[in-house]
């Protein structure tokens, strides 16, 4: 697989993202459904911006690992929250998995009027390998 980001300028550097990526060669593809702060029993967290954001990080990377893919390979990333100016707080914690993980993506972040039942942040991906 080869992957080449393109970013006509260096502001979106400080934001942790691309405008665009291409990918040439891929051998497979993976579209993930929004990932959020949902337990294994199908119960929805009612918990705070910061404690949702963290268990949907690890319900995608656990779709993802669980699929054999590697974070790394995250081309696109949609993120959709119901406040933005809940969410800019906690940014920093997208921020390192996306560094940790050396992730290159493009990224559209969206303010919602809702999400399914308690839901306040939601993270849905596109990985290649």
């Amino acid at each position: 697989m080869e992957k080449r980001t393109v970013n006509p300028w260096k502001w979106q550097d400080e934001r942790s993202y691309s405008q665009a990526v291409e990918v040439k060669n891929v051998e497979s593809t993976l579209y993930c459904s929004g990932q959020a702060a949902i337990d294994p029993d199908g119960t929805s967290s009612d918990q705070d911006m910061k404690s949702q954001l963290e268990q949907a990080i690890a319900n995608l990377e656990k779709v993802i690992h669980t699929a054999g893919y590697e974070c790394s390979g995250i081309v696109r990333l949609n993120i959709y929250t119901t406040s933005t100016e809940e969410f800019w707080p906690y940014f920093p914690i997208l921020q390192e998995w996306i560094a940790r993980h050396k992730i290159e993506q493009a990224t559209t972040m969206l303010e919602v009027t809702g999400l399914f039942e308690t839901l306040k942040i939601e993270l849905e991906a596109t990985v290649v390998k």
